[in-house]
């Protein structure tokens, strides 16, 4: 263990599934997905539970991160109404200079598969005045690369796709030396890993994803979309892994096949000889009081400065 000269808190939270407003969908939406993603949420409203995401948020804003980022799937429908109230819930969180947002397949649901379906949530996903991926988010010694993998999807599905400009971008915003020096965090809503999530479910393009982040590394992946606490990795340069973390729903009751809600306290220390400790810290409701509570602690992994890059 390292004695750390400064550490960085982030705050990991996912897959919120906010309730919709009263009247959020209209007739029309009967014939689109969302007549079935109607369906399934009176099944799954009963799992996603306000009060709990409430305690949740309440615990988080008392440890007082740095940062908070949020991996997706704020609303259920992507319907206009939901991504207002979803901008609301972010102004009451915090700043959105101290929150970054990565969408999720629920907020695609249907329609233009384009980034500018998220203008009205622009200032929570990255500094650049408009709603574009990725984007980079310099916060003290860590550099945030914000992606979008949520897509319009067919019926039953909820696969989720960067696409090749995105991966371009990616790839070349990671061979800048301006964040080689920073703890070098990747926020995305669907896992690039193999296996994380059934089929239907998983990044259409992680392979791709994974052949970016061999080539020039970075130092974390946090995702959602699975609804479960995972801990993964991926190769990065020169036979180095990449620590992936997934994080549960922030409103899950725990009454279904789904874990209960949690969120996750990662602490980045960085020691007086450019060592880094990455420390991750589970927090949930005490099942007999709904009191917040530690889950877990541990040691993610101990590093130098970023991995090197390749040409």
């Amino acid at each position: 263990m390292i004695t750390p000269v400064s550490i960085f808190r982030l705050a990991h939270l996912s897959d919120l599934h906010l309730p919709p407003p009263k009247g959020a969908l209209g007739w029309r939406d009967l014939l689109s997905k969302r007549a079935l993603s109607r369906i399934a949420w009176r099944r799954k409203s009963r799992e996603h539970q306000p009060q709990v995401l409430a305690a949740l948020v309440a615990d988080l804003k008392a440890y007082g991160p740095d940062h908070v980022a949020v991996t997706g799937d704020l609303t259920n429908f992507a319907a206009p109404a939901e991504f207002a109230a979803a901008r609301r819930w972010l102004e009451a969180l915090g700043p959105p200079a101290d929150v970054t947002v990565s969408p999720g397949n629920h907020d695609a649901l249907v329609g233009v598969p384009r980034p500018e379906r998220f203008t009205p949530w622009t200032p929570w996903l990255g500094d650049a005045g408009q709603a574009s991926f990725p984007q980079v988010r310099v916060r003290g010694p860590v550099a945030l690369f914000n992606l979008c993998s949520a897509v319009p999807t067919a019926p039953h599905l909820a696969t989720g796709r960067l696409g090749d400009e995105q991966l371009e971008r990616l790839d070349a915003l990671l061979a800048d030396p301006a964040w080689r020096d920073l703890f070098r965090v990747v926020l995305i809503h669907h896992p690039p890993v193999e296996g994380a999530v059934s089929r239907r479910k998983a990044l259409e393009d992680q392979d791709g994803l994974r052949a970016v982040l061999a080539r020039r590394g970075v130092n974390l992946v946090l995702h959602g979309h699975a609804h479960a606490a995972q801990v993964a990795a991926v190769a990065g340069p020169d036979g180095t892994m990449i620590p992936v973390l997934g994080v549960p729903s922030a409103s899950a009751a725990g009454r279904g096949r789904h874990p209960a809600a949690r969120w996750h306290a990662i602490e980045i220390a960085h020691g007086p000889e450019g060592g880094v400790e990455v420390r991750m810290a589970a927090r949930g409701l005490d099942p007999k009081d709904g009191h917040a509570v530690e889950l877990g602690r541990w040691v993610l992994a101990q590093a130098g400065r970023a991995p090197a890059h390749r040409p």
